[in-house]
């Protein structure tokens, strides 16, 4: 029944200039009553468009057939109630505002109606708040709409950007993986330059193979490096657990030499279990603590590295009494690549830290500095605790 045939005989609508188009859906067995509601509604300056169902067949078959802006049912009909529409618009997967319009319905009537989904209630004898309440409706899903909207675009964004850096990480792999071999064949070409005509040539000549020499190395270092960098979290997330007291063990055994060399002293608190791979944590450690070590003062160099647990998180901190590090440069320093210092001071391709930023934000962490010049450093990262409780309990109930 449209709201044409329903309006009064006239076979005509109310227009009122500059009207506000909506389609409606009444869920009415009153045809009379049906008409009132239209009525009110032009005469607060909505153009209607409309349809009157009276069973649940006729509903799904209009919602399916029209898009709807708004419904509006009555509580009580002869075969069901106007409230259970809400349970056909889930199934067809339909967000349209629904307004009960009854002629009585009752406080915990109308309070279960709105928890079951319903936008509002207006009674039939209070039609003049009806314009008021659609016009709250259909802006409220206006908002929602653009709220699922910009999450769809947001959701696009990290997809493009994930793809992005995974085509990023792919070349930087399949580069610096085929520069190797003729980068290798550069290096050992010069380096037996060096040895067969140092002192043959002029100084010239001996100085600019020195360079040769130097930068084939040198780029060398910086290939493998971004070789490193770019397999970070290429095997995904396992889910497999590392205790951490193992992990500083292996780390500091692996830096022994340069340990004993600065005479630095290293002591760990009881460190946790955390769900990340063996390996790539002993990177997070070694090269924090081989930071620690080039970067010493002249102080006798003591680093301490210790946890302690923050809700969901584990805290990790590294702390020495090293040449510390200027505020301006506390973001900086984890983008690959940049340096500080010259390579004349300190020695690096300023690759270490850049990866512990990635292996640690790879496993839902973050990882920061505190730090000032002449006041060493204090490196702190989380990772989380909740996988690894879970983890724990779950290899406790294996038999």
């Amino acid at each position: 029944m449209s709201a044409a045939a329903s309006s009064v005989g006239r076979g005509q609508k109310e227009i009122t200039p500059g009207a506000v188009p909506l389609r409606v859906l009444l869920v009415e067995d009153n045809p009379d009553d049906a008409e009132l509601v239209l009525r009110e509604l032009r005469r607060e300056g909505f153009d209607i468009t409309s349809e009157v169902v009276q069973t649940p067949e006729d509903f799904i078959r209009q919602v399916r057939a029209h898009p709807y802006q708004i419904i509006l049912a009555d509580y009580n009909l002869p075969q069901w109630k106007g409230i259970e529409a809400l349970d056909t618009l889930r199934r067809e997967g339909l967000d349209i505002p629904l307004i009960l319009v009854s002629g009585a319905l009752g406080d915990v009537n109308a309070v279960e109606c709105i928890k079951q989904g319903a936008t509002d209630y207006v009674l039939k004898d209070s039609l003049a708040r009806l314009a008021v309440s659609v016009r709250r409706a259909l802006a409220e899903k206006r908002l929602r709409d653009q709220r699922q909207q910009a999450e769809k675009d947001l959701a696009r964004k990290v997809e493009e950007l994930a793809r992005s850096n995974r085509d990023l990480e792919q070349f930087a792999y399949v580069a610096s993986h085929d520069l190797q071999e003729p980068l290798r064949m550069v290096a050992a070409y010069t380096q037996l330059l060096a040895e067969r005509y140092r002192g043959k040539l002029d100084a010239d000549a001996d100085k600019f193979i020195g360079y040769a020499v130097e930068g084939a190395l040198r780029m060398q270092t910086l290939i493998q490096d971004l070789l490193a960098f770019s397999r970070v979290g290429h095997n995904g997330n396992s889910g497999k657990t590392s205790d951490c007291k193992r992990v500083v063990d292996d780390a500091l055994l692996n830096l022994r030499a340069a340990i004993e060399e600065s005479g630095a002293t290293v002591t760990r608190d009881d460190l946790p279990v955390v769900v990340a791979e063996h390996a790539q944590l002993i990177q997070v450690f070694q090269n924090l603590i081989g930071n620690a070590i080039k970067f010493r003062g002249k102080e006798k160099l003591v680093i301490r590295v210790s946890a302690e647990r923050q809700d969901a998180h584990w805290l990790f901190s590294l702390t020495d009494n090293g040449i510390g590090i200027a505020p301006e440069y506390h973001e900086v320093i984890f983008a690959i690549f940049q340096r500080l210092h010259a390579r004349t001071e300190y020695a690096g391709n300023g690759v270490g830290l850049a990866i512990c930023k990635k292996i640690i934000e790879h496993y839902g962490g973050r990882i920061w500095v505190k730090s000032d010049p002449g006041k060493g450093c204090s490196f702190q990262f989380t990772l989380s605790a909740i996988l690894a409780d879970h983890q724990d309990n779950h290899a406790i109930r294996q038999p």
